[in-house]
């Protein structure tokens, strides 16, 4: 079954204790990084995807020029702390493109209209992020188990799906023996007899709907999202038969999130004084400005 058809038969989750703050649940894209020295980045590409309890991040150079060996992109859980209000993340080493970590700070966020700003606690940098949604489907998916239909072998993998509105984004790592190679490499220093390894490990982003805009594997650009031959399991999990390598696997994915219509934070709160600031001000401040993404 297709999965727009399928979620038609679920129930919204319920409402579960927040395992991080509900303002960053979204797809968000990096407008900017200011560093220490300085120096702003404007350009690159950077996309920041959020369900209930994980992420979903990607990061090129250029839609598709990024060189192989240096496209960036992960999925893993989201960890708050409220005693620090830090935010991290925990990923393994299987689910990430490259074979280190490349951002190893945990993030400072303060949350501004339709922007998230992060600051690093070094204060490295400080990213601006901009949410890209406002209201429709919120739909997070989160691997559970890879299994080998012949062997029934489960497999270590990780993967997952989250749609907000018309923004998709989807990951799913490198087959286990795929990764074991990686794992060994010096990914900066790669020839292209490896770069099909490389690249067997996918994060793609959709802006636009069911097809993808960016993707860490060559070629996907303009490509469709694989949302067939999905099927219920149970309340709480789904399972895609896919065939990967010429292997037949099945993907089982928990449902993190389901919301048929869910409203994605674009406002932040104020003082009465400061509103009444903006409305006496407004022709000035005002003046020039629109809703930035």
């Amino acid at each position: 079954m297709n999965l727009w058809e399928l979620i038609r038969t679920l129930s919204p989750t319920t409402t579960q204790p927040e395992v991080i703050p509900s303002f960053l649940y979204g797809a968000f894209r990096r407008k900017s990084i200011s560093f220490f020295n300085g120096l702003t980045d404007q350009s690159t590409i950077v996309y920041w995807f959020q369900s209930r309890s994980f992420t979903i991040d990607l990061r090129l150079k250029s839609q598709n020029d990024t060189p192989v060996t240096e496209r960036q992109g992960w999925i893993g859980n989201t960890i708050w702390n409220d005693a620090t209000q830090l935010l991290s993340w925990e990923v393994e080493d299987y689910a990430n493109y490259q074979n280190h970590v490349q951002w190893p700070e945990p993030a400072k966020l303060h949350a501004i209209g339709n922007c998230i700003l992060e600051f690093s606690p070094s204060n490295v940098y400080v990213e601006d992020w901009r949410q890209q949604v406002k209201k429709g489907l919120f739909l997070g998916l989160r691997l559970e188990s890879a299994v080998d239909v012949q062997s029934g072998a489960k497999l270590q993998m990780d993967g997952g799906l989250i749609i907000c509105d018309d923004h998709i984004a989807y990951a799913l790592t490198r087959l286990p023996e795929m990764q074991s190679q990686v794992a060994e490499l010096d990914i900066k220093s790669a020839d292209t007899t490896s770069f099909d390894l490389l690249e067997s490990f996918e994060v793609s982003i959709g802006t636009q709907g069911l097809s993808k805009t960016y993707s860490t594997r060559t070629g996907e650009t303009g490509n469709a999202f694989d949302l067939d031959n999905f099927e219920i399991l149970d309340a709480t999990r789904l399972v895609q038969h896919v065939v990967l390598d010429d292997r037949a696997i099945d993907l089982i994915f928990k449902i993190d999130i389901y919301q048929p219509e869910y409203e994605f934070q674009h406002r932040t709160s104020t003082t009465t004084e400061a509103e009444q600031w903006m409305s006496k001000e407004q022709n000035h401040l005002l003046h020039h400005a629109e809703r930035v993404l």
